[in-house]
């Protein structure tokens, strides 16, 4: 194997001293204030910085007479050893608190944990009380080697065949039975022109299901749209209109019979939810607990959306 040489005046970091006073420096902007935090004096931080700025072979500081300031190369180490060492800590302190088998931390889309997960956690809980569970709902991708997270389950685009696959998602047209008029049972396709169709973002989705079921002729109203599928669930719950959202976010709504199903063909849709493990805690007993649980969910979820399959 060809190793490519190193780059003339490079030298290799062998020591890990200074980053801790060169990060706390960084964050407050002053060794005055850092060697405070430390318990040190400022000569002693503003030392170790000196040296690791030896170390690496670039400035980290530009020094003022009353303050420093941190160089663009510096900030860009700063920002890598803050989040390494809130790692560290993250980690110290759950070996301390010896809470890291006892403690489960999810991490997954709000729409997905204000409607699907959250309402079943108490199925978990009562199978696995000895957990401590943490939710982070967040839209926002997420590092799954990151030390704060154990397990994520993420929408988007899925393939057969995947692994981490655990439901393939379906856009149901449902609405409250608030809108069912005197003497009627339930709603069809040709009460769509009667109430607002509510959309997530763009009325794309409706006009694939419309077109699927050969009804894109009528006069529909698209004026109200939602940026979760969440609330647009809530928004259909609450009698606004009628909603194209994903089976798994209504199916909550949909057991209770607060929301209910508009028989039709359903539009190809090439979205769903996966497990995705931290690698370095995949084989850990919790993981493997959450992960048997959320499968049995879904495969059940999916059995009353297919009974025949």
């Amino acid at each position: 194997m060809h190793v490519p040489a190193r780059r003339a005046g490079m030298k290799p970091l062998r020591s890990l001293s200074g980053l801790i006073d060169f990060e706390c420096a960084a964050r407050w902007g002053s060794f005055k204030l850092a060697a405070r935090e430390l318990h040190k004096t400022p000569a002693a931080v503003s030392l170790q910085v000196k040296q690791l700025e030896e170390a690496v072979g670039f400035a980290l500081f530009v020094r003022h007479p009353r303050h420093i300031a941190l160089t663009a190369k510096g900030q860009e180490l700063a920002v890598a050893v803050g989040r390494m060492l809130g790692d560290l800590r993250t980690k110290v302190a759950a070996l301390q608190r010896g809470d890291e088998e006892a403690v489960l931390r999810i991490s997954t889309t709000h729409s997905f944990a204000l409607k699907w997960l959250v309402p079943r956690m108490p199925g978990f809980t009562k199978l696995h009380p000895e957990l401590d569970l943490r939710i982070d709902s967040n839209d926002a991708p997420v590092d799954i080697e990151d030390d704060a997270v154990d397990v994520a389950i993420r929408y988007g685009p899925v393939k057969d065949g995947d692994p981490a696959l655990l439901f393939r998602e379906r856009l149901v047209p449902v609405y409250s039975p608030a809108l069912l008029g005197e003497g009627r049972s339930e709603l069809t396709l040709a009460d769509l022109a009667r109430f607002p169709l509510l959309c997530e973002r763009s009325p794309e989705a409706w006009l694939q299901l419309l077109n699927e079921n050969r009804a894109l002729k009528g006069d529909y109203d698209f004026s109200r749209t939602y940026s979760h599928w969440g609330v647009l669930a809530q928004a259909a719950a609450a009698g606004q209109g009628i909603a194209l959202v994903p089976y798994g976010i209504a199916f909550q709504d949909i057991l209770a019979g607060t929301l209910r199903v508009i028989a039709c063909r359903s539009a190809p849709y090439a979205s769903g939810y996966r497990f995705l493990a931290n690698p370095h805690k995949e084989t850990m007993l919790k993981v493997q607990q959450f992960r048997a649980w959320i499968v049995a969910e879904m495969t059940e979820m999916r059995r009353m959306l297919d009974p025949q399959a």
